[in-house]
C-alpha cells in the first residue's frame, strides 16, 4: 500500500491531506471547548446546530464549487481554500458570541465543501493505474481513521500545556502547511468544462450524470445505509454507554475507539480484496453485515443485559469495518464513471449527495433515541440500512458496463 508514496506528487497531496487533517481534529475538540465558553449550558445546543451547519454547508456548497475548476487552475483552488481556511481557524479564538460562532463555522466548511471533492478528483489524474489509485483510497480511508483516534490524544496532551485557543492555531499552522505543499506538487492541468449561458444547468451537471449512471445510483442508496449505521454510532454512542449501561467517558472513548479500529481494520484488507472481488460484490455485502450488525445489536440491547458491553464494542467494530468497505471504493466508481473533465463535477456531486444522507440519518437519529430508546432506535435505522440495500441491488446493474455507461450518462445529463 505504501508503494504509491513513491509517487512525488501523491506523497506531497497525501502529506497535505494528513496535515490538514491533524489540524481539523484538533479545531473539533477546542471547538467544543469554546462552545462551553461561549454558551455555558447551551453547548450542546451550540455543537448540535454548528453540526447541521456543516452538513447544510457540504450539500449545498459542493456542486457549486465543481464550477471553479472550469476557470482556476486546480492548484489555485485548493491552495486559496487551505488559506481561507487557515485564517478562518485563526480568528475562532476571538469570538464572544454564539452567531460569530455560526458564521465562521459556515463558511470553514462551505472551504472545505469546496476543496474536498477537487482534492479528491484530482488523485486519479495523478495515478492513473488503477491498482495505484486502489491503494490511495486505502491509505487516505487509514489517514481519516487514524486521525480521529491520534487528534483526541494529541490534543490532551496539548492542552495540559497550553489553552484551547492555542490549538485554533494548530488547526491554522496545518492549513497554511498543507497549502505549501499543494503550491509544492506538480499538478495535472485542470480540464473542468467551461460553462455555458445555461448556468443553472452548468451547476447542476454533476448531479445529473451522477444519477444519470445506473451504478452511481446504486452507491447513492448504499451511502444512505453507511449513513444511517454511522449516525448510530455518532450521536448516540454517548448515551448508549452512559445511560444505558452506566458506564465511564473512559468506556466512550473506548467504544468508538472500536468503530475506529474496525475501519482501520477493512481499510488495510481492502486492496487485496479488490484485487479479488468486483467493487458491487464487496459494497454491496457490506452494507448487508451494516444491517445485520444493527439488528444483532436490537438482539442484545434488548436480552442481553450482562453482554451489552462487549457486544456493543463487537458490533461498533463491525459498523465501522463495514463502513469502511463501502466507502472506500467510492472513488472507483466515480473514476470509471466519467471522462476526466466531468470528474471535478462527479466528485462534488457524491460529496454533497452522501452527505444529505447524514443530514438526515444524524437528526432521525437523535429523535430517535430522545423519544422511543435504544432497541427501537437501532430497530429503525437498521430498517433503514436494509431498504437501502436492497435499493442498491435494484439499482446497481449486475453486469456493469463501463465505456458504454460513461458515454450514456454524460450524455443524458447535458
Amino acid at each position: 500500500m505504501l508503494a504509491v508514496l513513491s509517487n512525488p506528487t501523491y506523497r506531497r497531496l497525501f502529506t497535505a491531506q494528513v496535515v490538514a487533517l491533524t489540524g481539523t481534529g484538533l479545531a473539533t475538540v477546542a471547538l467544543g471547548l469554546l462552545a462551553y465558553d461561549v454558551a455555558g449550558a447551551d453547548a450542546a445546543a451550540v455543537l448540535g446546530t454548528a453540526l447541521a451547519i456543516k452538513m447544510v454547508a457540504y450539500v449545498g456548497i459542493a456542486p457549486l464549487a465543481a464550477v471553479l475548476t472550469a476557470f482556476l487552475s486546480r492548484k489555485t483552488i485548493l491552495v486559496s481554500l487551505d488559506l481561507v481556511r487557515g485564517g478562518i481557524a485563526f480568528a475562532l479564538p476571538w469570538v464572544d458570541q454564539v452567531w460569530q460562532v455560526y458564521l465562521l463555522i459556515f463558511l470553514l466548511q462551505a472551504s472545505s465543501a469546496a476543496f474536498t471533492p477537487t482534492f479528491q478528483a484530482t488523485i486519479p489524474d495523478v495515478l492513473s493505474d488503477e491498482r495505484d489509485y486502489t491503494r490511495a483510497l486505502s491509505l487516505s480511508r487509514l489517514a481519516y481513521d487514524l486521525e480521529s483516534l491520534v487528534s483526541p490524544l494529541l490534543a490532551a496532551v496539548l492542552l495540559t500545556v497550553v489553552t484551547y485557543d492555542v490549538l485554533f492555531a494548530g488547526t491554522a499552522i496545518g492549513f497554511c502547511a498543507s497549502a505549501v505543499l499543494v503550491v509544492s506538487a506538480l499538478l495535472p492541468a485542470s480540464l473542468g468544462r467551461v460553462p455555458n449561458s445555461r448556468s443553472l444547468r452548468s451547476m447542476t451537471h454533476g448531479i445529473r450524470l451522477y444519477l444519470g449512471t445506473p451504478r452511481l445510483r446504486g452507491l447513492f442508496a448504499v451511502h444512505l445505509a453507511v449513513a444511517a449505521a454511522g449516525a448510530m454510532v455518532i450521536v448516540n454512542t454517548v448515551t448508549y454507554v452512559r445511560d444505558l449501561l452506566g458506564r465511564t467517558d473512559t468506556a466512550v472513548a473506548i467504544a468508538l475507539a472500536a468503530y475506529g479500529l474496525g475501519s482501520l481494520v477493512a481499510a488495510l484488507t481492502l486492496p487485496r480484496l479488490l484485487d479479488r472481488c468486483r467493487d458491487r460484490t464487496v459494497m454491496l455485502r457490506a452494507a448487508g453485515g451494516l444491517a445485520a450488525a444493527l439488528l444483532i445489536a436490537v438482539l442484545t440491547t434488548t436480552f442481553l443485559d450482562g453482554a451489552r458491553w462487549p457486544a456493543l464494542l463487537v458490533v461498533w467494530a463491525a459498523l465501522g469495518a463495514g463502513g469502511s468497505l463501502v466507502l472506500t471504493p467510492a472513488g472507483r466508481l466515480l473514476r470509471r464513471s466519467a471522462s476526466p473533465a466531468d470528474r471535478p463535477a462527479l466528485f462534488a456531486a457524491d460529496f454533497s449527495l452522501s452527505h444529505a444522507c447524514w443530514l438526515l440519518c444524524y437528526p432521525l437519529a437523535g429523535w430517535l433515541a430522545t423519544q422511543t430508546g435504544m432497541a427501537t432506535t437501532l430497530g429503525v435505522l437498521a430498517a433503514v440500512t436494509i431498504a437501502a440495500t436492497v435499493l442498491a441491488v435494484r439499482l446497481w446493474p449486475v453486469a456493469d458496463p463501463v465505456a458504454a455507461e460513461v458515454a450514456v450518462a454524460t450524455a443524458q445529463s447535458r
